[in-house]
């Protein structure tokens, strides 16, 4: 899904599945959990299925990663 087929230019609501999304309010972007960066759909790579959270990028998932291994 590109930019022009999501409908609306805010923020998206995203329901994170294994290996997929289902997006439930288009919007264009998701908001990073860990860095709290605007994070366009079609750019979206990384996300816990479990906390349901995205993540800007490798560093930010393995930042959360290890946040989580310390409790």
């Amino acid at each position: 899904m590109n930019r022009m087929e999501n409908g609306r230019g805010g923020e998206a609501r995203i329901r994170y599945l294994d290996g997929d999304f289902q997006i439930l309010t288009p919007g264009a972007f998701v908001r990073c959990a860990v860095t709290g960066a605007e994070i366009p759909i079609d750019e979206l790579r990384y996300w816990n299925v479990e906390l349901q959270e995205a993540y800007a990028d490798a560093a930010a998932s393995l930042k959360r990663h290890q946040e989580l291994k310390r409790y």
